[in-house]
Parts: C-alpha cells; sequence; structure tokens
C-alpha cells in the first residue's frame, strides 16, 4: 500500500495531487468510473431481489432438496471468474444457445454474469439469519390481524436488515472489483477500474495511473465498510430461532418461481459449457480433454494441465501457510482489542486484498 501511495502521490521526489488529478480527468478514466458504478449498482440490486426470495424458499420452507439447490446456487461463487466468463461466451456466443439474443460482448453479457456469480452471497448471509430469526415476533403480527405482507414489511424486513445491507454491500464491492468476467466478457470494448488498472499495468505500462485508480479503489472499499458498520448498527437482534422450517403456501408460489428459475439461469452457462467441450466437428468426444495432456497441441498450452495443476496446488498451500502465520502473528498482536474492533480490521483487510 506504501508503494502504491508513493507512486501515485509521490513521484519525482515530491508530493502532488497533479498528476493524480490527470488522471482522474481523464475522459476514459471517467467512462471507465461511470460504467464500473452503474453495472456494479445494477448488478447488485438484481442480486439482491432474486437472492432475498430464494433465501426464504432455501432456508425457511420445509422441502425436499433444499440444500441441493443451496449447493447449486453458491457453486458459481466458487468457480474462477474466468470460467464464469468463458461459460457465458459459450452460451451467448452466435453458435450458442441463446445466441439470437445478440448479447455476445454486451454489457448485458457482463451483467448477467455478475449476477450469476454473486446471488450465492444473498442467500447464504440472508439465508442464515432468516432461518435463525425468532418466528414468536411473526406469528404475534399474523394473530393481531396483520397479514403476509405487512408481516415481512414490519416485523421480517427490519430484522433481516443488517444481512441484507452487508450482503447488498459485498456484491457491489465483488461486482466492482470483478476481473475476469469483464475481461472476457467486455473485452476492450467494456472496462471496469479493476480491468482499467491491469490494462494501465500491463499493455501501457502506466503505473502511476494504474496507483491512483487502486488508491481511489481502496478509498471507496473503506468508506463502503464504514457505511455498512454504520447502516448495520443497532439494528434489532431477533436471533432466538430454533431453525425450524414453515409449511409451503400459495402465497409463496412466487419465490417458488423465482428460485427454480434461479437454477435453470446458473445451470444453463454451465451445462453449455459442458456440452462445448465435448462437440468434436460434427460428433462428440473426448479429444479436448486428451489434448490437454499434450503440450504445443494448443498454441497457448505450454505445459500439461498435471503440471497446472500442480502448480496451482503449490501456491495454494505456500500461501495457506503464510496467511496462517501472518494471521496469528496478527492476532497476537491485537489480542488486546475488543471483538468487534478486530472484526473491523480484518473485514477491511479482506476486502482491501
Amino acid at each position: 500500500v506504501a508503494a502504491m501511495i508513493a507512486r501515485g502521490l509521490h513521484p519525482d521526489g515530491r508530493w502532488t495531487l497533479g498528476p493524480a488529478l490527470e488522471v482522474l480527468s481523464r475522459p476514459r478514466t471517467g467512462r471507465v468510473l461511470w460504467f464500473t458504478l452503474w453495472i456494479s449498482t445494477l448488478g447488485t440490486a438484481i442480486t439482491v431481489l432474486l437472492g432475498v426470495p430464494i433465501a426464504y424458499v432455501t432456508y425457511r420452507l420445509a422441502l425436499p432438496f433444499t440444500g441441493l439447490v443451496r449447493g447449486l446456487l453458491v457453486m458459481p461463487f466458487v468457480l474462477p471468474t474466468v470460467v464464469v466468463g468463458i461459460a457465458f461466451r459459450s452460451l451467448l456466443a452466435p453458435s450458442g444457445p441463446l445466441g439470437f439474443l445478440g448479447w455476445d460482448g454486451s454489457w448485458q453479457a457482463i451483467l448477467a454474469a455478475l449476477v450469476f456469480f454473486n446471488i450465492a452471497v444473498v442467500v447464504r448471509t440472508v439465508g442464515g439469519r432468516w432461518q435463525s430469526l425468532d418466528p414468536r415476533q411473526a406469528e404475534a403480527a399474523a394473530a393481531l390481524g396483520a397479514g403476509p405482507w405487512t408481516v415481512l414489511r414490519t416485523v421480517t424486513l427490519p430484522a433481516l436488515r443488517p444481512a441484507i445491507v452487508s450482503a447488498a454491500m459485498v456484491v457491489f464491492l465483488f461486482c466492482a472489483g470483478s476481473f475476469g468476467v469483464v475481461l472476457t466478457l467486455g473485452g476492450v470494448r467494456y472496462s471496469t477500474v479493476e480491468t482499467e488498472i491491469y490494462l494501465l499495468t500491463t499493455n501501457f505500462l502506466d503505473l502511476q495511473a494504474a496507483a491512483v485508480l487502486s488508491l481511489l479503489q481502496a478509498a471507496v472499499v473503506i468508506t463502503l465498510l464504514l457505511l455498512t458498520e454504520r447502516l448495520t448498527a443497532g439494528s434489532p437482534n431477533r436471533l432466538r430461532g430454533n431453525g425450524a422450517r414453515q409449511r409451503v403456501r400459495r402465497a409463496d408460489l412466487p419465490h417458488l418461481l423465482i428460485t427454480a428459475a434461479a437454477c435453470l439461469f446458473v445451470l444453463a452457462p454451465l451445462v453449455t459449457l459442458v456440452l462445448r467441450s465435448l462437440q468434436v466437428g460434427d460428433g462428440w468426444g473426448l479429444d479436448h480433454y486428451r489434448r490437454l495432456t499434450e503440450v504445443g497441441s494448443v498454441p497457448t498450452l505450454q505445459v500439461t494441465v498435471w503440471q497446472a495443476l500442480l502448480t496451482s496446488i503449490r501456491a495454494a498451500v505456500d500461501a495457506t501457510l503464510i496467511a496462517v502465520l501472518l494471521g496469528l502473528l496478527f492476532g497476537k498482536a491485537i489480542s488486546g482489542l475488543s471483538a468487534v474492533q478486530i472484526a473491523q480490521l480484518a473485514s477491511a483487510a479482506g476486502h482491501l486484498a
């Protein structure tokens, strides 16, 4: 971080805001910031609107296979963002099942992929709190004559507000910081702050501009974390529920339809990607998988898939060991702080990372 600050605000051995202001005043920077803002806001709104009803179905209703549905919806979140981008390219390409939409390389494709990637955040965050809510408040309101929507508006949503706000903020940060999805689906036509930092660093070697945008991104992350803390402070705590589920009612039909549509939405690009990998000419086969073990069979494949897998595992193990060691030392150093302060520091560090 210190190197980033020095690169952006301390060029040529003196502190100045001139270069930073010049970077922020560029027309392209303005377009990148505006696209990042509105695509992230729209993606967050759609994700929350879809995720809250799905959280209700998968965590509150007594239905079979809800665990399987939750696992299906979480699967996109653990996939590499580049894989998500490739899956949507396969789905939306002119030769793909949804090629007739003409969304290949469009902002609509980026938006759909962002919702696809982040819906699990809302479902798990809101669903976990919903499952733990004390049902007696809602039952009392219903016994006093309140209808289902009145109970939802006056009892349930206020209790869920911390989870919804936290999930929305996290989704916004993930949308704004999405790299692989935007780079794969947007190309050079659409760029967010994250991909712009990458392009400035690798393609144009403009490290100062990249540092300025990185500082701006860090400032936005910290501001949103503080805002989330403020919005969720003092919220009602009604977490004395026993996790019991309620039976399905006729009023739950819209939520069930949204959940079913979300499952299809998640399955479509993944199934298309699998089918595309098995397609060999006019037939089907495993030829593409066999070529993964042959170096040079694909121009961009310089090592076998097993060597790449070994490198990934080695990097993951090394990074985990270092992170655990540093985390233990950091935890020991701040052991005198309160639990809330430690959580805030860890959250800020995680989002900045």
